[in-house]
């Protein structure tokens, strides 16, 4: 059984551990750019030999944006800031990865530290947001616009055209978010999609979405570079979307060209009851590891080393994703190393604080 710090293969790729750096909004961009912050934030967590390091939600589009703030690939300016961050972080041994993105009805809200409530274009935001249904995702949240067939697959077009983007700024992972209640989740749940034709109503229906923007992404991203998709694995809530639902949707992804299933959960309505204890998604990791045979990777409340290194002997999970442990200790991987009594190779300018 593999362990935390052996490689992991997926196409032609080799990952040096199997601690990556989950996605995790910044809100410090300005019309979609990065800058030095990302850089920097990024950065560190190259040098602290995460062995992906992914960006934060990047939106396709400027009204899938979940703030003003958000991270941006929707034109080819860019992609050069973009390019210097991924220079860096390969530089350090570490694989860049950019998560694709579109809000849908959580889309135009301020910063968290600023309440994280819906703004509208007199504080930056914009009108109208856009759903698969005119629902709102909480009580003072704006009523979204329901998608037509055409707007539909010009999100499609937007998905692809910034894969294409972010190939030409290096990296090499994608990861599509179909998670924590945004557009293409929103598609997936009974919660939030109540449409009537091709995209609504019936599993297959509902699925329809999220497949065509892996197919393609796929047609543009080389078939030597993985494709990662994330996904909620409950709602949380009954009648919602569901663990077996999930399965299901990994099965069929994974002949479509998804080496990858990132396991979250949640997101998608306010009043979801989650049991939320040290690793409380392992279980859906572990289960769609096995049931769909598909590589998988765990986030949530993961900061122990030994927590981390039993969940990949144990085979619950391909990799761990961490978040906030990454936010509290940049290097974690190096302190970490040592807890498990596993090498790792430090920065040669840090080699004189090993011991």
């Amino acid at each position: 059984m593999a362990s935390l710090f052996e490689t992991l293969s997926v196409r032609s790729l080799q990952f040096p551990n199997r601690i990556f750096v989950s996605p995790m909004c910044q809100y410090s961009s300005e019309d979609g750019f990065a800058n030095d912050w990302h850089l920097v934030h990024l950065g560190s967590r190259a040098v602290g030999r995460a062995a992906l390091v992914f960006t934060e939600a990047t939106a396709v589009t400027p009204e899938g944006r979940i703030s003003p703030q958000d991270l941006g690939i929707w034109q080819d300016a860019h992609v050069d800031f973009l390019a210097r961050i991924v220079r860096f972080l390969d530089s350090q041994g570490s694989v860049a990865g950019m998560q694709l993105a579109h809000a849908g009805r959580k889309a135009s809200t301020a910063v968290p530290w600023k309440g994280g409530s819906p703004v509208g274009p007199d504080a930056g935001g914009w009108m109208p947001i856009w759903a698969p249904s005119p629902l709102a995702f909480a009580p003072g949240y704006q009523v979204p616009q329901q998608l037509n067939v055409e707007q539909i697959q010009q999100t499609v077009a937007a998905f692809k055209q910034a894969a294409q983007r972010a190939l030409r700024a290096g990296f090499r992972v994608i990861e599509i978010h179909a998670a924590h209640g945004y557009l293409l989740h929103e598609f997936l749940s009974p919660l939030s999609n109540q449409r009537q034709d091709q995209y609504g109503g019936s599993f297959d229906n509902r699925v329809r979405l999220v497949c065509e923007v892996v197919a393609a992404v796929r047609e543009v991203w080389p078939e030597t570079l993985p494709l990662f998709v994330r996904i909620s694995s409950t709602d949380w809530v009954e009648g919602g979307w569901d663990i077996g639902q999930s399965v299901e949707l990994a099965r069929r992804l994974k002949p479509l060209g998804v080496d990858f299933v990132d396991c979250s959960s949640g997101g998608l309505v306010p009043n979801a009851v989650i049991p939320i204890g040290p690793g409380y998604q392992t279980q859906f990791a572990e289960r769609i590891r096995h049931e769909a045979e598909i590589l998988t990777g765990t986030v949530g409340l993961i900061t122990s080393p030994l927590q981390a290194d039993t969940i990949i002997r144990t085979g619950q999970a391909d990799a761990v994703l961490l978040a906030r442990e990454f936010l509290r200790q940049p290097y974690w991987p190096l302190h970490a190393a040592r807890a498990v009594h596993q090498k790792i190779a430090w920065p040669e300018q840090y080699e004189r604080a090993r011991d």
